[in-house]
């Protein structure tokens, strides 16, 4: 049966096999989402770059494959290790919802995949906070799959689409300010919810931001300057900063400006599932949608394009 054998200079020569590999993976990315969770929930504080879930700092282990006899029994540690963890890893499998379409990932706005992302974080910071979201912005690069298939979804897909321990925060800006944001939005080709937006490819290659308003019950809104509005992002892009002194959009400087900052004590992982699971009871399927958040102006573009020298 295939085996793989741990090497440890404190515990010797381990066996375990293939399938208890996968359940001590699991097992492995649950305990360290357990401490990783508190320390973000607790102060959604600033640093570098996200910190994959399942990636354990402390851990050093050579792994090899080999080829053993049934007459190895499993190690009696390991097992009574994963004991405990079993019903967790199992529950990853339950499913929470049912998807109608493929979730894709793709193009400006992260495509439908990143809809269904930012939609699910504006539902939810809405109820939370007991007022209207009219904004919900996250990172493309975030999403760490390209495509969710149609059909059942379980918690075990949210985990593999957002491994990333990133909280929610809640912030008010100005209408200026919520313009400036979307502006990096579609330079990043970053996704949103709440807003339509007209963007064209500008004289660099890169999408430009021509005209945006807010979606208000279907409807498109004008964006009053001197207004406040609340938007909901993820700690993560709450703390980046210019990496360079030339980066005029300042990488989401902009949120530097935030007031009323508020995490709201969930990652945005948690709040996918969640709104999966309220969705399910109310008897809606989770939809695969473009809805016109994101429109190209195809003759701006190629004007563009024509005057180039």
């Amino acid at each position: 049966m295939p085996c793989y054998i741990f090497a440890s200079a404190e515990k010797g020569i381990i066996l375990v096999s293939r399938a208890k590999l996968a359940l001590l993976g699991w097992a492995l990315l649950l305990c360290v989402i357990g401490g990783a969770a508190q320390a973000v929930l607790g102060q959604a504080a600033a640093r570098p770059a996200p910190v994959p879930a399942n990636t354990p700092s402390d851990v050093h282990a050579k792994v090899t494959e080999t080829v053993v006899d049934s007459s190895i029994p499993d190690d009696k540690a390991v097992d009574k290790m994963l004991e405990a963890y079993a019903p967790k890893v199992r529950a990853l499998d339950e499913v929470i919802g049912k998807l109608k379409g493929d979730l894709k990932k793709s193009g400006i706005g992260a495509g439908s995949l990143g809809n269904f992302v930012t939609d699910a974080m504006r539902a939810e910071a809405t109820r939370k906070l007991g007022k209207p979201v009219m904004l919900a912005v996250t990172n493309g690069g975030g999403l760490r799959k390209s495509v969710m298939a149609e059909g059942e979804l379980s918690q075990r897909d949210i985990f593999e689409l957002l491994p990333f321990e990133n909280a929610l925060v809640a912030f008010d800006l100005t209408g200026a300010q919520v313009v400036d944001l979307l502006r990096v939005v579609v330079s990043y080709k970053d996704a949103q919810s709440g807003a339509r937006i007209k963007y064209r490819i500008g004289s660099d290659k890169k999408p430009e931001l021509e005209t945006v308003g807010l979606l208000i019950d279907d409807r498109e809104k004008e964006i009053d300057p001197s207004a406040t509005y609340t938007v909901i992002s993820i700690d993560y892009l709450l703390n980046r900063r210019a990496t360079k002194p030339s980066e005029t959009e300042g990488d989401y400087s902009v949120l530097r400006e935030a007031k009323n900052i508020k995490p709201l004590g969930l990652t945005i992982r948690d709040a996918i599932i969640q709104y999966v699971k309220r969705e399910t009871a109310a008897g809606r399927d989770i939809k695969a949608t473009f809805d016109g958040r994101f429109v190209f102006d195809k003759a701006a573009s190629e004007a563009t394009e024509e005057a180039q020298p």
